[in-house]
């Protein structure tokens, strides 16, 4: 049985409604950041056909159990009195929140990474709540669009960079792990959650599959964008590579001018590992793969 601190489940409870207040679903974590409650379908009682998400009544569904209902988040911490913590599920109404997991794993450094693909990708984030993790991290909050499912990934977008979505929680400020605690960063908890820059929103989203896939010759236009390439100078090789891959992959060149691009921007001094990756980040963000 895990043991109880009850000042702190308290403590979780209050952070919890107040989160509930805002709009955000909330679950009880245990000090472990895992859901307090466990699965009633354990031990092989899980029901005949699809999986279970809370439709049998029952606590114990992980993100699924998430409300802002006070009377239930009130009735969920009585199953729990072990929680120090709560979990704020992503992809809900009406913030529809993306958490940007920034990780601070030794040799990596997210926030460097993250910079990197906002200036690769050409796009800002604006103020917002950030979370401060015990290990060092932050945990930027985003809301996405209506009708877009951002999948949850681990290390896809850079090393380090986690992603929450769909289906997934943030820990909430004020809960308490084993490692220590949440918290608000100063100045951003009466922030709203900034909306998620459509470029970086392209990168979150899986790549689409054309299941017609055609290759047209480049022809002047793929010749025009090798020139411009080859017209750039220090310090703005990078971007006008992407800005060409980019515009080759939406006219249907990409595969067609993926070496001549490579080649172009070797020609001006990018190296060609660095020229391929910034082409393949193109491919990724107008949806195709590279």
């Amino acid at each position: 049985m895990a043991t109880i601190d009850r000042q702190a489940t308290t403590l979780a409870l209050a952070h919890a409604l107040s989160a509930a207040e805002r709009g955000l679903a909330v679950i009880p974590l245990s000090r472990t950041k895992l859901p307090a409650l466990r699965s009633p379908h354990r031990a092989g009682s899980e029901p005949a056909g699809p999986r279970c998400h809370g439709e049998c009544g029952r606590f114990g569904h992980g993100v699924y159990d998430a409300s802002t209902d006070p009377v239930r988040i009130r009735e969920l911490f009585a199953a729990a009195p072990w929680a120090t913590g709560y979990g704020i599920a992503c992809g809900l109404p009406p913030y529809r929140l993306i958490g940007v997991d920034l990780d601070t794993k030794t040799g990596t450094d997210a926030s460097v990474a993250l910079r990197e693909l906002a200036l690769r990708h050409l796009f800002g984030i604006q103020e917002t709540v950030v979370v401060l993790t015990p290990s060092g991290g932050r945990h930027l909050w985003l809301t996405g669009p209506r009708d877009v499912v951002v999948p949850n990934s681990a290390g896809r977008l850079a090393p380090g960079i986690d992603i929450r979505g769909a289906g997934g929680y943030l820990v909430g400020p004020g809960s308490r792990t084993d490692h220590g605690v949440y918290a608000t960063a100063p100045g951003t908890a009466r922030l709203a959650p900034a909306a998620c820059p459509s470029s970086l929103l392209r990168l979150l989203l899986p790549p689409r599959h054309d299941s017609h896939p055609h290759r047209p010759a480049p022809g002047d236009h793929g010749r025009g964008l090798v020139h411009f390439v080859l017209s750039a100078h220090e310090g703005q090789r990078n971007t006008r590579l992407f800005w060409a891959a980019c515009r080759a992959y939406e006219n249907g060149l990409g595969p067609a001018l993926a070496d001549p691009l490579t080649e172009a921007a070797r020609t001006t001094g990018l190296p060609e590992h660095e020229a391929r990756a910034t082409i393949a980040s193109a491919a990724r963000m107008t949806g195709h793969r590279p």
